[in-house]
């Protein structure tokens, strides 16, 4: 069946049918309706659409092809080219003689919302990617936060997913409960018990993974003016989540043990809430100390500001020594966050808010009335997952390969690396943090990488302010021992052309400066 596209002839107008056709599409064309790239209907189509003879419409998609404006490739039909200047291309069209023509362009700067305007929403794109020197073979990505395929339980989850689909049938298409399916917050209660976070189902909220879980949380703290206090670094998604409700973020430097009491109490009367990562802050990969924990608890109930725990990382524990306590254990009034993306699938989407009473009921609100509700399908999926104890198995399998590549990325470190670039042994996540001299820009780090083969990440990119910040976070998850081994190498090796290039020329501007 051919779409409806609008395209009406007039038998009694001046111009000819197949000049009203042409008119017609360039129109479409020249407004952006028809993008370049979209294949127009076959002319047999067309011209049962519009009623007219199929003769004409071959003569209108002869002439926009002469002028450049289609071209038809034998086999696959007629396609919209968009050259630069459409005046010039077709100058013999009448547009706005027909119906549909003269159209003026939508002027979306002036009707888009200041939200979309954020300086944190744009950061990234101030930083491109650059082309790799020729001969330096396959990028090194120690950026992306993603385990490889050969790390994800393909076929553990789609036995899991068989399986809810045999057993449970249409079920696990319909809608599920806003606040998430029974079984699985029964579950979820189960699994945070074994990590010493109390819960009850009841007070277990599942979310579209835990940036839902963040935006949730933010939608029902912050009005815009708000402020709110985070680490000074902190996580690029929070940043602009709190960007987009509108809230003055404020900056909270911190010590080995975790964010500064003293800051914090000086802005304390402000702030609607704190954000933290304390068993793997993202990026700097550090751990909240147990006494600072209960030094934030403390400060919380003295102000009365409400604390986000994002246990984001729940489970890579890379070392023997176990984590401090949970910020939930500590507290009831702690709102903890946690998700499934990085111990399991991406591409799961399940993450959840264990979320104090009083607050449950609005946030839960708020989910229904922007989300309907997450997956059932891939809720009923973890739910058996977790039940057959398939995810204690595939910590089992990646844990150790994780381990494997925590230390080669750390004996690359000390063999390749400039003996004034400071690192922490990485004790859980899949994070850590390159604390760079001053006389190494971070931006300008990370273009000569580029250059060099292997892609790190600028603190710039987590830093409250959107200022450049003296350091690199690294991955450790997407890439095999010997790929980290070797993006290290790339890295030093970059790390001492900037060096040379900026003894050669120590006036130069700093590159990609934010």
């Amino acid at each position: 069946m051919t779409p409806q596209l609008g395209i009406t002839l007039d038998p009694q107008a001046a111009a000819p049918l197949f000049r009203q056709l042409a008119d017609q599409i360039v129109a479409r064309i020249e407004s952006g309706a028809f993008p370049e790239g979209y294949r127009l209907p076959p002319t047999r189509a067309m011209a049962d659409a519009i009623g007219a003879h199929r003769n004409t419409v071959v003569r209108a998609y002869e002439e926009l092809q002469a002028n450049g404006m289609v071209e038809s490739v034998v086999g696959r039909g007629t396609f919209v080219t968009t050259p630069d200047d459409l005046s010039r291309a077709y100058a013999g069209a009448s547009i706005g003689t027909s119906s549909g023509g003269g159209l003026a362009p939508m002027a979306w700067g002036s009707v888009l919302s200041r939200a979309t305007q954020a300086e944190a929403l744009t950061r990234v794109d101030r930083l491109p990617r650059t082309t790799p020197r020729r001969g330096v073979g396959r990028t090194v990505d120690l950026t992306a936060m993603q385990p490889p395929a050969d790390l994800l339980p393909t076929q553990d989850f789609r036995l899991c997913v068989d399986h809810v689909l045999r057993t449970r049938g249409p079920k696990a298409l319909a809608y599920s409960p806003a606040e998430g399916l029974p079984v699985l917050r029964e579950f979820l209660v189960e699994d945070l018990a074994r990590m010493g976070v109390p819960a009850r189902a009841e007070d277990i909220l599942v979310t579209c993974g835990s940036q839902q879980a963040l935006d949730l949380i933010a939608r029902a703290l912050v009005d815009p003016g708000d402020s709110f206090a985070v680490e000074s670094e902190t996580y690029q998604g929070t940043i602009q989540l709190l960007s987009i409700a509108g809230a003055r973020m404020l900056a909270i430097p911190g010590d080995a043990d975790g964010p500064s009491l003293e800051a914090l109490d000086a802005q304390a009367t402000a702030a609607k809430g704190l954000y933290l990562m304390p068993n793997s802050h993202n990026p700097t990969g550090m751990t909240i100390s147990a006494q600072r924990r209960h030094e934030l608890v403390r400060w919380s109930h003295r102000h009365g500001v409400p604390l986000i725990e994002d246990d984001y990382g729940a489970d890579l524990e890379l070392s023997d020594t176990p984590p401090p306590p949970a910020m939930k254990a500590l507290d009831a009034d702690v709102i903890y966050v946690s998700t499934f993306s990085k111990r399991l699938i991406p591409a799961l989407r399940v993450g959840f808010i264990v979320c104090p009473p009083p607050l449950k009921a609005a946030i839960t609100a708020i989910k229904h009335s922007i989300g309907l509700g997450s997956s059932s399908l891939l809720q009923y999926a973890l739910a058996e997952f977790l039940e057959r104890g398939y995810l204690r198995k595939h910590l089992r399998r990646t844990l150790p390969v994780y381990r494997a590549r925590r230390d080669a990325l750390e004996e690359a470190f000390a063999k390749h690396l400039p003996e004034d670039i400071a690192w922490q042994p990485l004790e859980r996540g899949l994070v850590t943090w390159l604390d760079l001299p001053a006389d190494l820009p971070a931006e300008d780090v990370f273009f000569e990488a580029q250059r060099e083969g292997v892609l790190v990440r600028p603190g710039s990119l987590n830093s409250v302010s959107g200022r450049a910040q003296d350091g690199l976070r690294i991955c450790i998850c997407n890439e095999s021992e010997e790929r980290l081994a070797e993006g290290v190498k790339r890295l030093a090796k970059a790390i001492a052309n900037v060096r040379s290039n900026r003894t050669a020329s120590p006036e130069r501007p700093r590159i990609g400066a934010i």
